[in-house]
């Protein structure tokens, strides 16, 4: 949706819906959500309500969601690391140090 709105410059929920495969109603819930996050710009357009993107406040959320993936990507490497660790300590009591 967010995508479409940057492509068109914006949009209503009638002409989001035409090229979504969801309700009118789910797409003017999901941009009731956006507005409420400050994600999206509303101006009334006759009987119908026209969305933009806040560009500036998209790429601060960019910039947030990307600092927390990198935040769980580095934990997600530790873990492993001491899983790793943990399973060939496992395996050299069962079967024995490894020999060089």
């Amino acid at each position: 949706m967010l995508d479409l709105l940057l492509s068109d410059g914006g949009g209503t929920a009638t002409t989001l819906s035409e090229r979504l495969p969801v309700t009118r109603q789910a797409v003017a819930k999901h941009l009731g959500v956006l507005d409420r996050v400050g994600l999206v710009h509303v101006t009334p357009a006759g009987r119908e309500r026209r969305y933009e993107v806040d560009e500036a406040q998209l790429a601060r959320a960019v910039a947030q969601l990307t600092a927390v993936g990198t935040t769980w990507d580095a934990r997600l490497q530790r873990i492993k690391r001491i899983a790793e660790r943990i399973q060939r300590g496992t395996a050299e009591r069962e079967t024995g140090p490894e020999q060089p």
